[in-house]
């Protein structure tokens, strides 16, 4: 019987102000690293085995803090992946090979979504990545094993369980209600009304108006609103 491997892999999303676009953090890294001149590249989502001294929570934590330097980050468990050919394809397993004696042993990974602001940080390389950026959940290319799935899945998830919690993590401190509106038809990929969503938006009571209006734009300034505690 092969060993089986337990592992985290983190979708981690952020919403984009300025473009108005949701956006996924994926690493690229090379397929052989030890012959990078002439190896290919994999883009995958980040992650890592879980260590024997750690617990899965804590194996999360460890990955999220390595690309962006950020704690008390929301994270959440969402979804085990573990169908038993998630590491068969021969790009995978050519990657594989240069960590492993056996590239076929058995890996269940276990599935985080992290909510960060993208404006609190710029997020930087760390031991399991030559490369880190911020893609368009529209224009997430082909990745390694079964992290298409797992994009797929964290996004299921947080259309599925979106509140003011969610959205407090994706937005700035303080917002406007257009960026409060921008941001769930992004996310659950629908149109709203604008009065209808506002009336609805305030009648919950979740946000407060501030004293300040927006500064820098060209177009009239906007009120900004926070979250109440």
């Amino acid at each position: 019987m092969s060993k089986i491997n337990v592992s985290v892999d983190c979708v981690i999303f952020g919403f984009d102000n300025e473009e108005k676009k949701l956006k996924v953090l994926l690493i690229k890294k090379k397929i052989n690293p030890y012959d990078k001149k002439n190896s290919g590249d994999q883009i995958a989502l980040p992650g890592d085995l879980i260590r024997l001294e750690e617990d899965i929570d804590e194996a999360a934590k460890r990955v999220l803090f390595s690309l962006t330097k950020l704690n008390n980050v929301f994270l959440r468990q969402y979804k085990t992946f573990g169908d038993p050919k998630r590491v068969q394809s021969s790009k995978d397993q050519e990657w594989l090979k240069n960590f492993r004696q056996d590239p076929n042993e058995r890996v269940i990974t276990i599935g985080y979504v992290s909510l960060v602001r993208m404006e609190d940080y710029i997020p930087s390389p760390s031991y399991f990545a030559d490369d880190v950026k911020w893609v368009d959940i529209l224009d997430v290319p082909l990745l390694a094993f079964d992290h298409n799935e797992i994009v797929e899945s964290g996004l299921h998830f947080l259309r599925n369980e979106l509140d003011h919690k969610l959205t407090s993590e994706l937005l700035p401190i303080k917002f406007t209600l257009s960026q409060l509106q921008e941001l769930h038809e992004i996310v659950l990929d629908q149109k709203f009304d604008k009065r209808n969503f506002r009336k609805k938006v305030i009648s919950k009571g979740k946000i407060k108006e501030t004293n300040e209006k927006q500064k820098g734009v060209s177009h009239k300034p906007a009120r900004l609103y926070s979250f109440k505690n």
